[in-house]
């Protein structure tokens, strides 16, 4: 009977410890309380700077459905989705769609150079506080909301995306 125990505590074991490593996302900063946005809610206000020292409100945009994407240059998964995010932000900013990209507490000049060699053009965001994270529940990144015109939350999905189609499937529920 103790082999069988230890078998099975070791098989538990190698279950939680490998979770971790296959959950689609990196660790990130949030509250541990559950509380934050919800679908078919609208989605909490921030003001943040951007790489471009301007000011960007998500009040400001009412009226344009947005893709909000919080990241860091440290998070393998948030590095592969990436270039993705850079399609969709060609293909759909003239359709109408703000892409805004958060990145989380890193300084200006890492999140410069991680943009400039990655050769992204999308807005980039930064957000040094914990202030944002914590109004939108990040527990995990990278994490991605799909807000509609009128400020609502219509999806969320927290993990990489696995491509373009993906992203774009999830579009369908914010633009017109």
């Amino acid at each position: 009977m103790d082999k069988a125990l230890k078998v099975i505590t070791i098989v538990l074991v190698s279950i939680v410890a490998l979770s971790g490593v296959l959950l689609p996302g990196c660790t990130g900063s949030g509250s541990a309380s559950g509380q934050g946005p919800e679908i078919g809610k609208t989605a909490p206000e921030f003001t943040l700077k951007g790489l471009d020292g301007q000011e960007v409100s998500l009040s400001d945009l009412r009226g344009k459905p947005v893709l909000l994407n919080f990241w860091a240059s440290w998070c393998g998964p948030c590095r592969l989705e990436m270039p993705f995010l850079q399609q969709i932000y060609e293909k759909w900013t003239g359709e109408g769609l703000v892409l805004l990209a958060v990145n989380l507490q890193e300084d200006q000049n890492t999140v410069q150079e991680f943009v400039r060699n990655g050769g992204f053009t999308f807005p980039i965001l930064l957000s040094p506080g914990n202030e944002v994270p914590l109004a939108y529940n990040i527990r995990g990144i990278p994490a991605t909301f799909f807000i509609d015109a009128d400020g609502v939350i219509r999806d969320i999905k927290i993990g990489a995306f696995s491509g373009v189609g993906e992203v774009e499937s999830k579009l369908a529920k914010i633009m017109p």
